[in-house]
């Protein structure tokens, strides 16, 4: 068997943890009809934050370098809205 890299894993609260192991539970009660353990409840919450959790994050980086980018742009105009008529 061949050994997966693991990613740096993100750290939650053991809220955190609850919250998303129930909602783990109610997807696969609601969605398969199957009841599903917490040992497996816990397992597929792991794969999600070693493996998806990364992707999401870095997304979330990108995407809030773009609305500071926005934000700086309109930082330009409003400055130079300020300057008063020199006549």
């Amino acid at each position: 068997m061949r050994k997966r890299n693991v990613l740096p894993q993100i750290c939650l609260s053991d809220q955190q943890k609850e919250k998303l192991r129930e909602e783990i539970r109610a997807f696969y009660l609601d969605e398969r009809g199957e009841e599903i353990e917490i040992i497996e409840q816990m397992q597929l919450l792991e794969l999600f934050a070693q493996k998806l959790a990364p992707f999401v994050y870095n997304q979330a980086l990108d995407d809030a370098k773009k609305w500071y980018a926005r934000m700086m742009d309109n930082l330009d105009a409003d400055y130079y809205a300020l300057y008063k008529n020199e006549n």
